[in-house]
């Protein structure tokens, strides 16, 4: 079989020259002849990186978003227009207002609204995930994500009105994973579900070892006790490579990188993983 190519196009980090960051994140994926973008950040900076990278676009044979928030989707109406051909893999949840309250009142818009909803509800092109789909041959997405643990609690001040009455438990976050010949590669976009929630579901419905963990942890605004209880919960996945990107602050980072730093590795834009 020949080997899976992952490259990172967008996320709040990029090191290559000529190429952009900004907070978002986006994965170009290469699997058993398959070509899948796995979200689209927040403008057309994921087309301007993977013209930089050399890679064409408009051979896309299908568009996976890890939820609907805009910085994950906001290139999506430029991705559906480069490739045509390419279905689009969403959880119904993805399609519907939302909305964050800040410490300080503030209130701002995070809903997809690069396409309009409607026009994508009756677009023959989506799929909606809701449990685990195959998205190419040995590559899956997770679809909705059980929370089972106790250290991982609903995200507060997500919501679905602007008023903020209606809470928003981000059922639409999902994960994509593959297996390779040494376990499972788990790709984030977000984890809002929680990172090891995530993990947890794809091994139960994946089997085998974790062999890679790359992408959003959401762990920037994490308690002291989720943090540590999270890093604990890692060392179980012995000999895992992790690459934390796009929603971990630098302190959190650090102490990710101090824990497993034989194992660690970067995710900024440019970022190239390879797995057989």
């Amino acid at each position: 079989m020949s080997p899976v190519r992952i490259t990172v196009l967008v996320e709040n980090t990029a090191s290559g020259r000529g190429l952009l960051g900004e907070h978002g994140l986006s994965f170009w994926i290469e699997c058993a002849g398959k070509h899948i973008l796995f979200d689209t950040g927040q403008t057309d900076v994921f087309a301007q990186n993977a013209a930089v990278l050399g890679i064409d676009l408009s051979q896309a044979d299908a568009i996976v978003l890890s939820h609907g928030h805009y910085d994950h989707t906001g290139g999506l109406a430029i991705a559906m227009q480069i490739a045509p051909q390419a279905r689009v893999f969403l959880h119904p949840d993805a399609l519907k207002p939302k909305f964050s309250r800040h410490a300080d009142s503030t209130v701002h818009d995070l809903s997809l609204r690069s396409v309009a909803v409607e026009e994508l509800c009756l677009s023959s092109r989506l799929v909606l995930t809701e449990q685990p789909t195959e998205i190419a041959p040995g590559l899956f997405v997770t679809g909705q994500i059980p929370r089972r643990n106790g250290f991982e609690d609903l995200d507060a001040g997500f919501f679905h009105d602007a008023a903020c009455t209606r809470p928003d438990p981000l059922n639409d976050d999902q994960a994509m994973y593959l297996r390779c010949s040494k376990g499972i590669v788990v790709l984030l976009g977000c984890a809002h579900a929680g990172v090891i929630n995530t993990i947890n579901h794809i091994r139960a419905i994946g089997g085998g070892p974790i062999h890679a963990v790359i992408g959003g942890m959401h762990l920037g605004g994490a308690s002291e006790a989720r943090l540590t209880a999270t890093l604990d919960a890692m060392q179980s996945y012995e000999g895992a490579l992790l690459a934390p990107g796009h929603c971990i602050r630098t302190r959190q980072k650090m102490l990710l990188w101090h824990r497993f730093a034989p194992r660690c590795c970067e995710c900024d834009v440019g970022s190239k993983f390879l797995f057989e």
